[in-house]
């Protein structure tokens, strides 16, 4: 897999030329405690290489399809193999990751200088830390009166195409962390009760992650009442109080690839009739938008059908007033729907690659993942309604596959209508 994703890139790059890509830094929680290492997304995608302080090196010569895999990367050290856990070493960079060369890292700064020789493009992050260096290799070459690279080109845009449509292997791995991360919700749905702390409802997420070799996607939204108002609420310290909706937004990583799930439920296990009427809303604008996951129709129209939905339904319910396509033009629905209804979903929870291509909205294509979530937040000190209506956050949000025919809900293992909700918290 990792092979034929470098044979697809070296094609793309073009004779002559050489990409250079390297891993994440270790970074630094506090003092000299390391946060749990994880390999830069598009890094791993190249070379499946887990460990810190790697380059990866992909040079091509008078056609494409001739090209070299160099990984320069940690050496063994025993001393520091007891501390911090073993190493591939050089060895182990050919043998066990298919590179056809291997050097120490400490040598990229020598050792690159005669791959960049006469080669006419470099591709590598524009705007990252190799500025300089790439800078003083191409000086370093000019000196010796050796012919230079002339362009410096961004590789970001290759690699995130790439990126964008899934493999079967890949859809595979994100199904998997999609069933883990629906477990997870089940559970919580099942074990909540009033007055429990929102971090011990984390935690019962958590578990199930950790139980099926997985870990957080990002840092999970557990907000309980006002706090499911909070788009991005991670503190996660208040008790849950019965009469109050909880909205989570929780999702595993398994083998680098995430999902995204949220449901948001009663804590009492019971919808209000203000709680049900806003959720139906929202509940009835997801299924039209993922209906409307379709390969050919443009990423922006299942957030234009379940903007018209919600706004809609506002209007129904008395939060809004007017013409319902008045107020999509005005955007008044911003006042209770302030963000997208989804993102493209892999490695990374809000993965790479373009919206648009050329000013214009791209088409789906299958292969593609999304999410879909459409929501409605009733903000707690909003005088211009109700008062029964205010501090209601609602989100429900899926997983979605495009492919050739109807769209594949990859989270459809969680329920999300309200008497199945109501059924599975009664036990």
């Amino acid at each position: 897999m990792f092979t034929e994703r470098r044979t697809r890139l070296a094609t793309q790059m073009g004779a002559n030329s050489i990409a250079i890509i390297q891993t994440s830094p270790v970074a630094y929680r506090n003092n000299d405690a390391d946060y749990k290492y994880r390999a830069d997304s598009s890094f791993y995608y190249l070379t499946g290489f887990p460990e810190p302080e790697a380059v990866a090196v992909i040079e091509t010569f008078d056609s494409p399809d001739e090209y070299t895999y160099t990984l320069f990367c940690r050496e063994r050290d025993r001393d520091m193999e007891i501390w911090n856990g073993y190493r591939a070493g050089i060895d182990g960079a050919i043998e066990d990751f298919d590179a056809d060369e291997a050097c120490a890292i400490e040598l990229l700064d020598e050792e690159i200088i005669d791959k960049l020789i006469n080669k006419e493009k470099v591709y590598y992050r524009i705007g990252s830390s190799l500025d300089t260096r790439i800078s003083q290799w191409i000086k370093t070459i000019q000196s010796q009166r050796q012919q230079a690279p002339e362009q410096l080109v961004q590789l970001n845009p290759l690699i995130d195409e790439m990126r964008l449509i899934k493999s079967s292997q890949e859809i595979e791995l994100m199904q998997k962390a999609a069933d883990i991360s629906c477990e997870a919700h089940t559970r919580a749905m099942q074990t909540i009760q009033p007055n429990m702390m929102e971090y011990a409802l984390e935690a019962e997420i958590n578990y199930i992650f950790a139980k099926n070799g997985g870990v957080p996607a990002y840092s999970s939204i557990v907000g309980g009442g006002k706090n499911g108002c909070i788009l991005h609420y991670v503190e996660n310290n208040q008790p849950l109080q019965s009469g109050d909706l909880v909205l989570i937004d929780a999702g595993c990583e398994y083998e680098f690839y995430a999902a995204d799930i949220t449901r948001t439920f009663p804590v009492n296990g019971k919808f209000s009739p203000e709680q049900r009427a806003l959720y139906e809303v929202v509940l009835k604008a997801q299924y039209a938008a993922i209906d409307a996951v379709r390969a050919g129709n443009s990423y922006y129209e299942p957030h234009h059908i379940a903007v018209k939905i919600l706004t809609q339904g506002l209007v129904d319910l008395g939060l809004l007033s007017g013409d319902v396509d008045k107020l999509i033009v005005e955007e008044a629905y911003r006042q209770f729907y302030m963000h997208g209804t989804g993102h493209w979903l892999g490695i990374d929870v809000h993965d790479v690659g373009a919206y648009k291509i050329k000013g214009q909205a791209r088409p789906l294509q299958a292969g593609m993942v999304v999410t879909i979530e459409p929501g409605l937040y009733i903000a707690p000190d909003d005088d211009t309604v109700e008062e029964k209506w205010r501090g209601i956050g609602i989100r429900i949000e899926d997983d979605v596959l495009v492919t050739e025919k109807e769209p594949h809900v990859l989270t459809a293992n969680v329920v999300k209508d309200i008497d199945a909700i109501e059924q599975l918290m009664a036990g």
